[in-house]
Parts: C-alpha cells; structure tokens; sequence
C-alpha cells in the first residue's frame, strides 16, 4: 500500500460451511479491501471492475461500494522541513536513521487532516512484519513497545523544546 495498489480478500464465504458437498457451490459472497494510492482516483475502481467482469463473461457477479466513506491516499514529500524534523529527533533518540516513506495507502483517515485542512502528517509506526496487525492474534514484541516510547517521547520532548536537540 506504500508503492502501488493492493487488493484484499478480507472476508468470503462459499456454499454452506456447516454441510460442505462435493460440487460447485450455487453462490459466493466476498468482502475486497482495495487500498491505493496517491493519483488514483476511486471513483473508477468500480465502473473498471465491471467493466473487465463484463468482458470476461461475468456479468451475472455483482459488484457493490462499501457503505463507509472512501478514505483517499496522502502523499508528502519526503523532504518536507516536518519530515526531516521528526527524522532527526528519532534517529538522534534511537541512534538509527529511519525508513522513509512517503505514501500512506488509502485505508486510514489521513485525509481529513492532510486534505481537508492542509496539515502535513507524519506517521511513525511502531510494529514489525510478524506483528499480525489487526488480526485476532496481533501482539508487539517488548523491544518494539520500548523503542516506540522511547521514539515518541523523544519527539515530543524535540517538538516541545523547539530546536533544544537542534533537530
């Protein structure tokens, strides 16, 4: 969702769970999260995607928005003074220079802030690839929890003192 688009199955359901039979099921029902980003327009992801249904002999798949508002993708640049501004305080806190990047796919509500009103957002996650975000599982590491604390109480402290730490 950082570089390009990513479509997600988040929920699908075929036949009958509780009596599976040896056949094509009559019906199916998915639940997709397409997040995407910047210069995207989501207006045209679903005319697109009945139109290739329709092509390809599907016209009979029905193709429904979500009933939740669209939270479009937020872009800034990378060396924007706010970027290197909270860049320098974590890698003056933790010692290392952080991963940049400069996309936040559309899923989060990033946009009212940057778009509605004008504000540059920086996010500063603090996670890891096998944390198992949002699943029923997900959990963070101690390590993670104490270097995520350290970071944004170390941001906060730069920000508070202004150019204290000369970030």
């Amino acid at each position: 969702m950082f570089a390009w688009n990513s479509l997600e199955v988040l929920a699908f359901k075929t036949g009958n769970p509780e009596h599976p039979v040896n056949a094509i099921p009559p019906c199916a029902a998915a639940h997709l999260q397409l997040r995407f980003v910047v210069g995207c327009d989501p207006a045209g992801f679903i005319p697109a995607l009945r139109a290739h249904l329709d092509r390809n002999g599907f016209a009979n798949v029905a193709v429904t928005p979500a009933r939740m508002e669209t939270m479009h993708a937020t872009r800034l640049d990378p060396e924007h003074p706010w970027v290197r501004r909270v860049a320098a305080s974590i890698a003056m806190t933790t010692g290392a220079l952080p991963a940049i990047l400069p996309n936040l796919g559309g899923s989060l509500p990033n946009d009212c802030f940057a778009d509605v009103l004008g504000l540059p957002t920086v996010w500063v996650p603090h996670s890891y690839p096998a944390c198992s975000q949002h699943a029923p599982n997900e959990h963070m590491l101690a390590s993670v929890a104490r270097e995520g604390l350290a970071m944004m109480t170390g941001l906060f402290w730069d920000l508070g003192e202004g150019a204290g730490r000369s970030c």
